[in-house]
């Protein structure tokens, strides 16, 4: 998106992300893939569980961690743009991105090798940390070094947020409470951008990075402090292990 902003017209790339977005909309719509594993059939035909049971503490922490995520990921995207910009060389922002999307899919493929997951708010953390100091790269070299941490949490941090929510959510209401997440991700997309822009305008754009991190790890410390007030929600299948047992 950076790269076609800067090289053809943000018009373009406006209607293009809303094209591909009505495009997996349909798609979604025409294929109606399965909210459900095969074990969950049972709860499938399970009364609706109401709202308050669900829409706790604990799932308000991952939805806050959702959004302080991709607030801090459209930031870094614009906190990019405007150190290659200040440094003019705003034509190797493809490079930097590409490096940064690399180091995310890296990143994505060590965690994944990992036997035991780490917390959310955790990662999210260690993403903000590492993204402020990005702030101190001053061309495009460096910049691609400055991101590679930012990367390498991206993947892991997006992951286990989705399967946060994957496991707090009843079968009976996973469409609502995935459409909760989406639409916390896009409220945090549409927010981090001016709110690093602002923060650019007031400063430079090493304060653009600054910005982002100390978002993520707002999110990050909201969500721990959500997440101890209430005690750990069995899954479904771990409910019904329990009840096998007995």
């Amino acid at each position: 998106m950076i790269l076609g902003a800067a090289t053809v017209s943000p018009d373009v790339v406006a209607w293009g992300v809303g094209a591909a977005i009505l495009a997996g909309g349909v798609g979604i719509a025409v294929l109606n893939p399965p909210m459900r594993a095969q074990d969950e059939a049972d709860d499938a035909a399970a009364e609706r569980p109401p709202r308050r049971q669900w829409l706790g503490a604990r799932m308000i922490a991952v939805l806050t961690m959702a959004f302080g995520t991709t607030t801090l990921l459209s930031g870094v995207d614009l906190a990019i743009v405007a150190t290659l910009r200040e440094a003019g060389q705003v034509s190797w922002a493809a490079v930097v991105v590409v490096v940064f999307g690399l180091s995310s899919v890296i990143g994505g493929l060590i965690y994944g090798a990992l036997s035991r997951p780490l917390p959310t708010w955790l990662l999210l953390s260690l993403l903000g940390l590492v993204t402020i100091p990005a702030g101190l790269a001053r061309d495009w070299p460096w910049l691609c070094v400055a991101v590679v941490g930012s990367g390498l949490l991206t993947a892991p941090t997006l992951g286990t947020v989705a399967d946060a929510v994957s496991r707090l959510a009843p079968p009976g209401v996973r469409g609502e409470v995935i459409g909760l997440q989406s639409s916390a991700q896009s409220a945090g997309f549409a927010l981090g951008s001016p709110l690093v822009g602002v923060a650019i305008d007031l400063s430079v754009p090493a304060g653009g990075f600054a910005t982002a991190g100390l978002a993520g790890l707002a999110a990050a410390l909201t969500g721990y402090l959500l997440s101890r007030r209430s005690p750990a929600v069995p899954t479904p299948t771990s409910r019904r292990a329990t009840s096998d047992s007995r």
